[in-house]
């Protein structure tokens, strides 16, 4: 029986998001690759022709954030729409099956979409003796991160522990974790999403680029897509007129604190970190660290763990321009 497969249109009325959302959802990815509105039609016709890709997520040392940034998005629709627009074959968390059966699935991906599958890391790859301490079935996550990614058609460092080793990789950095540059010297295409967590509109505009395009976005030196790294945090923040005129918070709570006034003086990295943030936001585009009231901590860069603390010290020293 020759059995007819739902188009994407109709899966994703079954998981409930309608035609309007997609439209919503495809102009999101639009707006966040900058590319110019009526690019819009042309995202949508290609996500619905495009064949679902297989995905490999493998799952190192991390706290889980990454993935469960990319779970918690729900408006419009991302993370049912990235999940019907991927075939996500292997998944350790969310995946059902479990133990021996779910590594039966990572070899049967492999086996059958050599060359063809994504993979998306998350969480950085110890090294330090062997690479013993993280284990997955009896395989080093060295082993198993350099067989996966070297035999996939391209790879995506999600998160900053994926990037460059993240908190695991602060001094002394115990167990020698880096990221997956570091694990497989040489791997392209490697597109490095660095965050804590990675935004999963992000993740998300990376794929329908390569699902709309047939091609990666383009990438700086340290390999971040350059859509969503290009711009200092500092240059779009909505408190950067507050830093122009120099009204600063000075105190936790204080009158500028309550007043929005800029964050700079209590240890802001805004001025030395390039990410989206101010423009795509969290929750559902409704709010973000700095707009919360919190400085930023500078995820997005490299080592931030120990080049950017202590978080709450000023980046320059007193006697700076904007010194009182």
């Amino acid at each position: 029986m020759n059995l007819r497969v739902a188009s994407l249109e109709e899966r994703l009325a079954q998981q409930g998001v309608s035609r309007r959302q997609f439209l919503k959802f495809c102009g999101l990815m639009t707006a966040t690759l900058a590319l110019p509105a009526h690019y819009t039609s042309r995202v949508a016709k290609a996500l619905i022709a495009a064949p679902r890709p297989p995905v490999i997520w493998l799952e190192f040392q991390d706290c889980t954030g990454d993935t469960e940034s990319f779970l918690g998005a729900n408006q419009p629709g991302v993370a049912e729409l990235l999940l019907e627009l991927l075939s996500l074959d292997y998944h350790e968390t969310i995946m059902v099956p479990a133990g021996a059966m779910a590594e039966v699935s990572l070899t049967n991906t492999m086996t059958n979409f050599p060359g063809q599958y994504i993979t998306i890391v998350e969480g950085s790859i110890p090294t330090q003796a062997g690479g013993i301490h993280c284990m997955i079935g009896g395989r080093t996550a060295l082993s198993i991160v350099q067989e996966v990614c070297r035999n996939g058609l391209a790879t995506i460092a999600i998160g900053t522990c994926a990037w460059d080793g993240g908190l695991a990789a602060a001094a002394p950095n115990p167990t020698g974790a880096v990221g997956v540059a570091g694990a497989v010297p040489g791997l392209q295409p490697l597109i490095n999403l660095p965050g804590c967590p990675a935004n999963v509109v992000n993740l998300s505009a990376a794929i329908v680029h390569f699902l709309t395009f047939n091609e990666w976005p383009a990438t700086d030196g340290s390999g971040r897509p350059r859509f969503a790294y290009g711009e200092e945090i500092h240059e779009e923040c909505e408190r950067h007129d507050h830093y122009e005129e120099e009204r600063f918070v000075l105190e936790w709570g204080d009158e500028g604190h309550r007043l929005g006034w800029c964050l700079y003086r209590m240890g802001c990295r805004g001025p030395e970190t390039h990410h989206n943030c101010p423009t795509v936001k969290w929750n559902d585009g409704t709010s973000w660290p700095i707009g919360a009231g919190h400085g930023c901590l500078g995820c997005a860069e490299s080592g931030f763990w120990d080049r950017m603390s202590p978080f709450y010290v000023p980046l320059a020293d007193d006697d700076d321009e904007h010194d009182d």
